[in-house]
């Protein structure tokens, strides 16, 4: 991917957009807080909490979510028993 890749930490200004990303992966939003990764300003990818991710199912997602899984382990979003 060479694409920039930007990691925010989500508000609840990105619910819809969470929603939208989480019923195309057939999963549930994350649960807060929630990290997202976007390519190009567009949501591809979300991790919760509980370490629970969704991510666009019609682009490669596979590298963005270990960038999210590592970004929200260095921070300590990611509850460690999930």
């Amino acid at each position: 991917m060479t694409e920039p890749i930007t990691i925010t930490h989500a508000t609840s200004a990105d619910r819809a957009e969470l929603e939208r990303l989480a019923g195309l992966d057939s999963g549930h939003v994350p649960a807060a807080p929630a990290l997202l990764a976007r390519v190009d300003g567009e949501l591809r990818a979300a991790i919760g909490v509980n370490g629970e991710t969704v991510a666009d199912p019609f682009h490669p997602t596979a590298e963005i979510v270990t960038l999210l899984r590592l970004a929200a382990e260095q921070e300590g979003e990611v509850n460690r028993a999930a």
